[in-house]
């Protein structure tokens, strides 16, 4: 009989932490990592100086933060504006600025989104987000999950900016485990960008194609104009 695998709430955590490297590094143009030792908290904070939680909840429910220095989160928001083409003289110059905080919100979304689809595909699982909250703040504030949990964990990850600045995201949900009965295969997730970029892709060549069979018909006509035929 084969060994089931089974999947651990730390397994979790890693994909969490992939979809934060993963969206980050893709929005921002560069390299962001996270630390290979992961700390076990007794209890998720958000801390200064901006920081956001998502609630999650389905197939196991939880709670995600994550918490910006000011350093982190305007090379973060200045290295995405900039890769969106914002001009210089367009961009906030203060961690403060409601700017910053929606463009640090939109990101939290996008993250959160690409984990629940890893979920969906890796686990045969659903769960569902709430709307980012994401704030400034210049004082500790605790925050809970508002429900019942039997064996209760909480991880805190350590992630480096391209410049080397910190930022944390903690993780709190209940002690669960996913056991594979046995083998399936995982879809490959479909992105609409990339479904967009192809077609047009596509289109291009198409065109490239049929301009270039009207010029070689021009050519033709112009040398049997020049043979008088």
């Amino acid at each position: 009989m084969s060994k089931s695998k089974v999947i651990s709430t730390d397994d979790i955590l890693a994909t969490l932490c992939h979809s934060v490297t993963s969206v980050l590094s893709s929005a921002s143009g560069n390299s962001i990592s996270y630390s290979a030792m992961v700390q076990k908290i007794t209890r998720t904070c958000m801390r200064p100086d901006i920081g956001c939680f998502v609630l999650f909840d389905g197939g196991f429910t939880g709670l995600v933060i994550t918490n910006f220095t000011s350093q982190a989160a305007m090379e973060i928001y200045h290295d995405y504006m900039r890769n969106m083409g914002m001009p210089e003289e367009e961009l906030a110059h203060s961690h403060l600025s409601d700017d910053v905080s929606n463009v640090l919100g939109e990101l939290m979304n996008q993250i959160v989104g690409d984990f629940t689809s890893k979920v969906r595909e890796q686990l045969h699982t659903s769960i569902t987000q709430n709307q980012p909250k994401m704030m400034a703040i210049n004082k500790q504030v605790q925050i809970s999950v508002d429900t019942t949990m039997d064996r209760p964990q909480a991880r805190r990850v350590t992630f480096t900016t391209s410049k080397q600045n910190i930022f944390y995201l903690e993780l709190a949900m209940d002690k669960t485990e996913f056991i594979k009965l046995h083998d399936f295969d995982i879809a490959e997730a479909i992105d609409p960008d990339d479904i967009i970029e192809n077609e047009a892709k596509h289109k291009a060549e198409k065109q490239k194609a049929a301009d270039d069979a009207a010029k070689a018909s021009d050519l033709d006509d112009d040398f049997m104009a020049e043979l008088g035929l």
